[in-house]
């Protein structure tokens, strides 16, 4: 017999309910991943089910794994044979193995990586594209793997007339099916739509796959999107016991498919299931749970539910408000080293959280200063990115005309006609005249074989960095010449005229503003700052990298910087919660694109849960935009989170509050505010 001793009772309920369907709400930090394996190991040794009936899907291979390893633990390795313990995309692989020759496939079909469809999208683009318009390979294939979730052949495919990506795609889409079957070849979207289509269509193998499994779990079912839905649906209509396990406080992947209406709808969708809430958390302190619970309340589409813990009330949360965004780096960083000291605790117990991904670069900054170890997740450091290492190529070469990578680099970027034939001549030039390459564009009307056109575009080049180089050699307004200079070059127009996909366009003309906002911090630190210490600086950053010291320090034990988005399921000791303030929590594309701001009230839910024994929030009166300070607005999730569990401070302000001023306004969050702005 299983010992279910370590269960709470819901857990114990949850775990019992073998038959029929059965909703399990699993509020943050509750033990659902102990309810599915308990679960699979009490249907095995308890009720004596064939290991190969019973059917468990997640989402990621390293939760499939973790919930094998668990299962194996309670049942012992040969109880587990034959269990399917997998991926929804592992699933899809098995299906289609054994009958995808019924679509008019092999069975031996390729699996295409991101890169193989990249080449293949970009070679039909030049066969259809009839007009001068670039088009980025990648926001196609986004649109099509958008439609494949939804189900939507090649053949019911209707575009937004007003979209040109949408059209390309329309385009593109059956070109692209048809050259992957020709190929014997499927991408992943592939994987869940051909499988539903084996399904739907070919009774007999829906039957098989429906006789195989008389029991049937789903995790994390709030992240499931068309697709996936109606392959859960059509393998469980067999034998009707299907159990669901998630929570609807944190669907965050809307932005990619997923639909929080599976896991609401689930009740209308199974008459007569049974609804167990886990809302006992194993996690984090009462008062980061009532924040939670308080803030989540707000978001009215919702199945009710109230996190609650046995282990009391904990420290209250501190909410920091700061000056602008370096003082804010500064200050999350000072508390590091301070609670690291006191309490004696590695750095791996503290993580940096925030929603874009271009608010990294202040705080990767700052860690290395005072050289701390950090390992930056779901991401690519910030001067590691494309657009970022572009753009800090102009000003190597305004400050080295001999850094010859740099210049090449940037020759044509921006687009401005000068092709690799033309850059080839001029280095074979420079070569033969043993001058170095910047000094042969500056010569090129000596060079034999270059249109008269492509010369005036290589002297207008020549002429824009010798001109920057004169800007930036007088003293002072480092940052404003840096952002000048941007603004000539036109890189935030290069950016959306390349990138089709406006979010991830302005992602990239972000970080750029970023770079303006290193030399504005860099100038505020040090007194005479030129454009070579700036530019020194962010060498030593990458030596780091190079010499392999990234490699052993970013390790265990090191602080972790990471998105929201990628630290659901995760959990630390210690979180600080950054930016939090209008138009980066909730972001400003969702207050502008859907008023209620529902999936980002969540992102901030999933982002408070994260926190087991402390949480930090910051939030500034001013964030640098191009080096320039603009005053922000707090976030309105503030308001949201009960007074009572917040501990206001300050740091860094230029109007210091009296203590008295703070005790007499502790009775209202926005007193506490006005008081510390003003």
């Amino acid at each position: 017999m299983l010992d279910l001793s370590r269960l709470n009772p819901e857990q114990l309920a949850a775990v019992k309910q073998t038959e029929g369907a059965l909703l399990v709400l699993a509020g943050a930090g509750s033990g659902k991943t102990g309810v599915i394996t308990y679960r699979i190991a009490h249907l095995i040794l308890d009720l004596k089910v064939p290991p190969d009936r019973i059917l468990a899907v997640t989402f990621t291979n390293k939760a499939s794994k973790e919930m094998k390893e668990r299962v194996e633990q309670l049942v012992g390795r040969k109880h587990c044979k034959g269990i399917v313990l997998s991926t929804f995309h592992s699933l899809g692989v098995r299906v289609l193995k054994r009958d995808i020759e019924r679509l008019g496939y092999k069975r031996n079909f390729s699996i295409y990586s991101t890169a193989d469809q990249v080449g293949l999208v970009r070679q039909i683009v030049r066969e259809v594209n009839t007009g001068n318009k670039k088009y980025d390979a990648e926001s196609i294939i986004w649109r099509i793997s958008g439609t494949k979730n939804k189900l939507i052949p090649p053949s019911r495919f209707v575009p937004s007339p007003s979209d040109d990506v949408d059209m390309m795609a329309a385009l593109v889409y059956p070109r692209y099916q048809s050259a992957l079957k020709a190929f014997n070849a499927i991408d992943f979207d592939d994987i869940i739509m051909l499988t539903a289509e084996l399904l739907q269509h070919h009774p007999q193998v829906l039957q098989h796959w429906q006789d195989r499994f008389g029991y049937i779990m789903v995790d994390e079912y709030q992240d499931t999107n068309s697709s996936q839905y109606l392959l859960v649906n059509l393998l469980a209509a067999g034998c009707g016991n299907l159990c669901v396990v998630g929570d609807d406080d944190q669907s965050i992947y809307g932005w990619r498919g997923a639909d929080v209406a599976n896991i609401l709808d689930f009740e209308k969708d199974f008459k007569g299931c049974r609804t167990i809430k886990l809302e006992q958390n194993y996690r984090s302190t009462g008062n980061i749970l009532e924040a939670a619970n308080n803030l989540i309340g707000n978001n009215k589409v919702r199945k009710a539910k109230k996190l609650w813990t046995a282990s009391g009330d904990g420290p209250p949360i501190d909410l920091c408000v700061v000056q602008d965004d370096e003082e804010e780096a500064t200050s999350v960083v000072e508390r590091i080293q301070l609670e690291r000291f006191k309490r004696d605790i590695p750095y791996s117990d503290f993580a940096i959280l925030y929603r874009t991904n271009a608010q990294s670069r202040a705080f990767e900054e700052q860690l290395r200063f005072e050289d701390i170890p950090y390992v930056l997740v779901g991401g690519t450091q910030f001067f590691e990115r494309k657009e970022v290492k572009d753009t800090i190529s102009y000003l190597r070469v305004i400050a080295n005309r001999l850094d010859e990578v740099a210049l090449l680099r940037i020759v044509n970027f921006p687009k401005r006609g000068i092709g690799d034939g033309t850059v080839i001549r001029i280095n074979q030039w420079s070569l033969e005249k043993e001058c170095p390459l910047f000094e042969a564009f500056g010569r090129v009307a000596e060079i034999e074989g270059i249109a008269e056109g492509i010369r005036e575009k290589v002297l207008a080049f020549h002429g824009t960095v010798l001109d920057a180089a004169d800007r930036f050699a007088e003293e002072g307004g480092l940052a404003e010449k840096g952002k000048a200079l941007f603004e000539r070059l036109k890189i935030e127009e290069e950016i959306f005229r390349t990138i089709d996909d406006a979010k991830a366009a302005r992602r990239k003309v972000e970080n750029v503003e970023q770079i303006v906002n290193s030399m504005a911090g860099y100038e505020e630190r040090v007194p005479q700052a030129t454009l070579a210490g700036f530019l020194e600086k962010v060498s030593l950053m990458d030596e780091d990298r190079f010499s392999g010291k990234d490699k052993k320090d970013h390790g265990r034990d090191a602080v972790t910087l990471m998105s929201l988005h990628s630290s659901k399921g995760l959990e630390f000791p210690f979180v600080f919660l950054v930016g939090m303030e209008d138009e980066i929590l909730p972001h400003k594309r969702a207050i502008y694109e859907d008023f209620t701001v529902d999936e980002e009230r969540r992102l901030c839910y999933v982002g408070i849960t994260r926190a087991r024994q402390q949480l930090v929030m910051t939030r500034t009166l001013f964030r640098k935009k191009y080096g320039k300070l603009q005053e922000r607005i707090a976030s309105r999730f503030l308001e949201e989170i009960p007074a009572a569990v917040l501990n206001v401070q300050q740091s860094g302000l230029t109007k210091e509050v009296s203590p008295e001023e703070q005790v007499k306004s502790a009775d209202s969050f926005f007193a506490k505010m006005k008081a510390l702005t003003g």
